[in-house]
């Protein structure tokens, strides 16, 4: 198989979060840092807890992209709790599924290996052991991976580098000068969060003073200082201070050098603490059972359990965002809140001192178990989008709760049933072997297997079925022609009947997705069987049931299935028609696998309906989606061994011509990809007409016309028409050489040209016509 890495739609940084602040200051140590990443293959930036090494690695992440053509990515640990989980969150950061029991970092190992990328490890002290094995593992098998970790405590390993992350330099008095503000970063990180708090509020000689006296006393920890400048609106500068050094006193008896830097931070933070009101303080200590952010009605869940009104909620979590202690954030229009990992702590502990850790952990867990069992019954309908992006977006939650079954004990039949009642989330999400994690450790904690176990099992063990047979059907492995006569003459089995009023508009049991899977299972297999046209009105039914409730993963399935039906009838207009419907599903383009599978048979339909150079263009494009996301779950099945239709696209046109049309479709984007198998204009005009024939010298397209480069790639082609060399365009657009090669080989592929020459031609002709 080709291995195209790198393509268009590679992203220069994958994870960030936004910056919704200024970064400050940390000139010399990005430089520093930069200069130990290029030097090494594993940096840990290390400190203590709110010196800003987070920040630090993403400030420097956005500053070496380019180094990187296969893009910079975060993985953020500080969620988990679980050793066993690092490698799933390392390959759920990269897109990488897993539908298989293979060991997740067995696939991420075969997804890094020929790649150039940066990791980035965030809050790695409490995983030490398993962050150590996968670095260890993923840099022994890669060449061009290289890591950066955060931590409190370096990983250990042979080769790692260690840089600490100093805190922000305030002045001492004889300092201070009119431009101390623009020479010392704590006094401008300190003006900047109080100005966002007091509208105006500048830095000057009548309270500079006060304020450097702060950030040392501070220890300009950057967290400490943010959150004291928040004080500024209630206290100001002067009567701030004065209480911190009373404060100070009290916990050092006067000697500051007594207090270390994880001292003052939990001094700072038991400050924050002590402002907030009770209630507030209560709020602080529950909401910190969350991880990874929650929205304002997991709150009031988790808090009206311990007996605290609604309302009260609102006002708490009102009142911890004014001071700084939760984070308000947006995501697709709904507001949510997270706590700093350093505060989340805090939080945590206060918890156990309050003696409410297990009973608050337990109302989280039925929070989410209710919501998993509403997702359960309303994912055979409109709403699986949205309940695909909710669960994506708690599933750090959704983890936590499960984590808590599985180590407390009494609670293991409780992770069980919320483990299988996300059999949907697990399987349409291509994370079946997630899914089998937290079953499997459910049932060693001594949960009993019940109904709920039995469901999820059904539905992993029919996708499963259907991907194999499927596979083997376009590979040629069926036993069609070995079937004896009478098996063949056997009746087709009854399958379970559609609910009473399903195809109505009604809401529709959660069961419904079982009774689709049940026809596609039962239709996939009369097609391996050399009984195809038994299995036609099967899918046709599954395929009318989902289409009456708007309902579109269930109905992917059905649709391939139906086309798999007709391809092996010989119908490949009919195939092909049914694979495109497929393809205009957006949970068909959302979810990869379902992507790759879809375009496979329609490359197939391609080849035998005669169109062998759209075949080839499609099956490069399923391979590169294959590579990206983790591999075909299923390609045991034919190691070596090409399928039917690719051999005959091959007979076609000829090894050299196949394997060029195969190299264009691997450098397509996914959406790229759906464009061009639906012969949409972007694509049908641009890229199409250039895959189907030779290539030309100069394009015909107008200049308005869409074209298959992305925006980096055009400018490329700007100075390649300009007469540049590779080395000048590196100079020119500030990037490695080696990514401008990359970008002038893709170039020449997509364009379907040969050489530079050509490319300077089309540029011009587009420019000028």
């Amino acid at each position: 198989m080709t291995r195209v890495v790198g393509g268009s739609e590679s992203r220069c940084t994958s994870g960030f979060p936004a910056e919704l602040t200024s970064f400050v200051g940390r000139r010399d140590e990005t430089a520093d840092v930069r200069r130990l990443l290029s030097a090494g293959r594993l940096l840990t930036l290390t400190g203590p807890g709110g010196v800003g090494k987070t920040r630090l690695a993403g400030h420097v992440a956005g500053q070496v992209a380019r180094a990187f053509p296969d893009g910079v990515w975060l993985v953020p640990l500080a969620a988990l709790r679980d050793e066993a989980f690092v490698p799933h969150a390392v390959n759920d950061a990269f897109g990488v599924r897993n539908e298989t029991v293979r060991p997740p970092l067995e696939i991420l190992v075969d997804h890094l290996r020929e790649r150039r990328l940066l990791i980035v490890l965030d809050n790695c002290e409490h995983l030490l052991r398993s962050c150590a094995v996968l670095a260890g593992t993923v840099l022994a098998a890669t060449e061009g991976v290289r890591i950066l970790a955060t931590s409190r405590h370096r990983l250990g390993l042979a080769g790692e580098q260690l840089f600490e992350v100093p805190p922000l330099p305030a002045p001492a008095p004889e300092e201070l000068s009119p431009s101390a503000v623009e020479s010392f970063p704590a006094l401008r990180l300190f003006a900047d969060r109080a100005a966002a708090v007091v509208p105006g509020f500048t830095l000057g000689e009548g309270n500079q003073q006060a304020v450097a006296r702060l950030c040392r006393r501070l220890d300009g920890l950057p967290l400490a200082i943010e959150l004291a400048a928040v004080r500024v609106r209630a206290l100001g500068v002067d009567q701030l201070v004065e209480r911190l050094d009373d404060r100070y006193q009290l916990l050092t008896g006067g000697s500051p050098a007594s207090a270390p830097r994880h001292r003052t931070l939990r001094s700072a933070v038991d400050w924050s603490h002590e402002l907030c009101t009770p209630q507030e303080q209560l709020v602080w200590a529950w909401l910190s059972v969350f991880v990874g952010g929650f929205d304002l009605a997991a709150a009031e869940a988790v808090c009206a359990g311990a007996g605290v009104d609604p309302p009260a909620v609102v006002d708490a979590v009102a009142g911890l965002v004014d001071k700084s202690v939760l984070v308000r954030e947006e995501h697709a229009g709904q507001v949510r809140y997270r706590l700093l990992v350093s505060l989340r702590d805090y939080g945590l502990e206060k918890l156990h001192d309050l003696g409410e850790a297990t009973g608050t952990r337990r109302r989280h867990r039925d929070h989410f178990t209710r919501l998993g069992a509403e997702y359960e019954q309303a994912w055979f309908g409109p709403d699986q989008v949205e309940i695909t992006e909710r669960l994506r977006i708690d599933q750090d939650n959704f983890r936590a709760a499960l984590d808590f079954c599985l180590t407390t004990p009494g609670e293991a039949q409780h992770g069980l049933r919320l483990a299988a009642g996300l059999w949907f989330h697990w399987a349409a999400g291509g994370i079946w072997g997630e899914g089998r994690h937290w079953m499997d450790g459910a049932l060693r904690a001594g949960a009993r297997p019940d109904v709920a176990l039995t469901r999820a099992m059904w539905a992993g063990a029919l996708t499963s079925l259907v991907h194999s047979r499927s596979a083997a059907v376009l590979v040629g492995l069926d036993p069609v022609r070995t079937a004896a006569v009478a098996d063949r003459e056997l009746p087709v089995p009854v399958p379970p009947p559609v609910p009473a009023g399903a195809l109505g508009q009604g809401r529709v049991p959660a069961s419904a997705a079982f009774i689709v899977l049940t026809r596609v299972e039962l239709a996939c297999t009369l097609v391996s069987r050399g009984r195809a046209a038994d299995a036609i009105p099967l899918c046709a039914e599954a395929v009318a049931l989902c289409e009456a409730h708007g309902e579109q993963w269930a109905r992917s399935w059905a649709l391939r299935t139906l086309a798999l039906a007709h391809w092996s009838t010989g119908r490949y207009d009919r195939a092909a028609e049914h694979a495109r419907a497929c393809l205009r599903l957006p949970y068909t383009v959302r979810q990869h696998q379902s992507l790759a599978r879809t375009l496979d048979l329609l490359a197939a339909a391609e080849a035998l309906a005669g169109d062998a150079e759209r075949a080839g263009v499609l099956r490069g494009a399923v391979d590169r989606i294959w590579h990206d996301i983790g591999g075909n779950p299923v390609e045991s099945l034919r190691p070596g061994r090409p399928r039917a239709a690719e051999q005959h696209a091959r007979r076609a046109l000829g090894d050299r011509a196949y394997a060029l049309a195969h190299r264009r479709g691997g450098c397509l984007s996914a959406e790229e990809a759906v464009a061009y198998a639906l012969g949409e204009p972007r694509e049908g005009a641009a890229l199409a007409g250039r895959a189907m024939g030779a290539a030309p010298a100069v394009s015909p397209d107008p200049p308005a016309a869409p074209v298959p480069l992305t925006r980096r790639e055009l400018q490329v082609a700007a100075l390649v028409a300009q007469g540049r060399t590779n080395k000048q365009i590196a100079d020119h657009l500030v990037i490695a050489r080696r990514t401008a090669e990359g970008h002038v080989e893709r170039i020449l592929v997509k364009l379907g040209f040969h050489n530079r020459s050509q490319v300077a031609a089309w540029f011009s002709a587009r420019s000028g016509s």
